[in-house]
């Protein structure tokens, strides 16, 4: 895989060019999970100003995924059998699971930013082990996702999954548990070591202490204790007060202003622009364009829109050295596949996703560690890279064996006046241009037009080797099992893991 240094030197000047299909693809994979042919040709010839306005409108006016029947259950509503039990709470987390792939596959840029808050405010299900503590986190990811990022620090903070994944259950104010207060400033607020103390740390955990309220049977929300608070003085960033859990999130914004919104505008450049924010030696102006966009959010209070409206709107979103240089996550590679392609999925090839995207490193609200999910160039070495290949010939075989007649609509969709065209290469360079962000690497083009072409039909294609006749239409059966064939070719080329 080629290491994309990041060059890019365009400016957050608007962007006023009116989209091209590269463009629109381009912006339709980072703001969501790509896109299928009818929507990326709705967005060509548009100028980028309102159709952003748009995507962010019909993001925040979003409603939350439907709350579950069992979105509050606690303990007591589970069979006593463990067995049962434990087979009762897997069904409804898969049913969760795949209710909220459907929304990534078509709730663009809400969920999209929903699943990278849930790697930046990470929890892990297997700590916590509750169906209803899960709801509730994924509620607030939704709610919140662009929304103020001082009030979501505050509300994921009490969420019950964060506050049994690190601890806060255990937060006792004459006995202190430090674990959030290091994470929310390391990993969530200013990043790690950047202008705090292990004081502040100490001081922090006695402010948040109190939330330890629970069931000894588990599953039961957490609830404050006024009596294990710690209710003294406390230092934090130099001031002095009797700080409790609201008082830690004021000091907080109010005197760590600069670390936070350079910290989570440096994130949300390196997973939507390029993951080298560090370009100096390239002469790139990624830092400048951070330092900005850092400089409006703090202008509007931490609201997220505005940043995001900014980013998206810039000639350095579309400049060409952003454009294919973000390696796939796994669920990139299958959403995207199947927003592409348009072809029709089930709750089989749903929770197929899930699994397979587990077995490569990205399990759904369970990441590694508190640090997140792999990223970028993690996400490829030669076993993952083999079963990458591996999983997306196995979801072609599922959309094959499903509708194999969706293969020839896809080439059809995809292709510049099909109803007349007899040359398979036109086909061949239309999918190519479809599924890869740069198109494919000039020495392994004639291969793809190769591995396209039926050489029994030689004798219909285009002049001087044919008689002209061969069309997509003039030859379904063919054709259709033709761009299968292309596009098993097609995963396994390098180009198909970018985005």
């Amino acid at each position: 895989m080629e290491y994309f240094a990041n060059c890019n030197t365009a400016t957050l000047r608007l962007y006023t060019t009116p989209l091209d299909k590269q463009k629109a693809e381009h912006l339709y994979r980072r703001l969501g999970f790509s896109a299928s042919v009818d929507t990326i040709n709705q967005a060509i010839g548009k100028n980028v100003s309102p159709l952003i306005d748009d995507l962010i409108a019909e993001a925040v006016n979003m409603a939350p995924q439907a709350a579950p029947t069992w979105a509050d259950w606690t303990e007591a509503n589970y069979p006593a059998d463990d067995d049962a039990r434990d087979q009762l709470q897997n069904d409804q987390r898969k049913q969760w699971h795949n209710g909220y792939i459907n929304g990534l596959l078509t709730n663009n840029l809400r969920d999209r930013l929903s699943f990278f808050w849930s790697n930046h405010f990470v929890t892990e299900y297997r700590i916590y082990r509750c169906n209803s503590f899960l709801y509730y986190y994924t509620n607030c990811l939704q709610r919140n996702a662009l929304g103020n990022f001082k009030t979501f620090v505050s509300e994921i903070g009490l969420t019950n999954a964060m506050l049994y994944y690190l601890d806060g259950v255990f937060n006792n104010g004459k006995n202190p548990n430090e674990n959030y207060a290091r994470e929310l400033y390391e990993l969530f607020t200013l990043g790690e070591g950047n202008n705090y103390t292990e004081e502040d740390i100490v001081e922090t955990a006695k402010a948040l202490s109190g939330y330890v309220e629970r069931s000894d049977i588990g599953c039961s929300p957490v609830s404050f204790d006024a009596t294990k608070h710690n209710s003294g003085s406390k230092t934090i960033f130099g001031q002095t007060a009797n700080f409790d859990y609201d008082g830690v999130i004021n000091n907080l914004f109010d005197q760590r202003t600069t670390e936070i919104s350079w910290f989570i505008c440096k994130k949300l450049y390196e997973f939507f622009v390029h993951p080298d924010s560090d370009d100096e030696e390239n002469n790139g102006t990624a830092k400048e364009v951070i330092d900005e966009l850092a400089l409006t959010f703090r202008s509007n209070n931490f609201e997220i829109v505005p940043v995001l409206s900014q980013l998206f709107k810039s000639e350095h979103f579309f400049n060409d050295e952003a454009i294919g240089v973000i390696i796939k996550s796994p669920f990139d590679v299958y959403l995207n596949l199947i927003n592409e392609t348009n072809f029709t999925y089930d709750e089989t090839i749903i929770s197929n996703i899930s699994n397979t995207s587990r077995l490569l490193g990205q399990e759904m609200f369970n990441p590694p560690g508190v640090e997140g999910w792999y990223r970028d160039r993690t996400w490829i070495n030669t076993n993952f890279m083999i079963g990458r290949w591996l999983s997306s010939e196995m979801f072609l075989g599922l959309f094959w064996n499903n509708n194999s007649d969706e293969f020839l609509d896809f080439a059809i969709a995809v292709t510049p006046n099909p109803t007349a065209e007899n040359n398979p290469d036109v086909v061949t360079k239309a999918i190519l241009d479809k599924l890869l962000p740069k198109g494919i690497a000039d020495d392994q083009l004639q291969n793809a037009y190769d591995v396209f072409r039926d050489e029994s039909l030689t004798q219909y294609y285009a002049a001087p080797e044919g008689d002209g006749s061969w069309s997509l239409y003039n030859y379904a059966d063919s054709s259709k099992q033709q761009v299968y064939f292309l596009l098993l070719h097609i995963i396994r080329q390098p180009e198909f893991q970018l985005k």
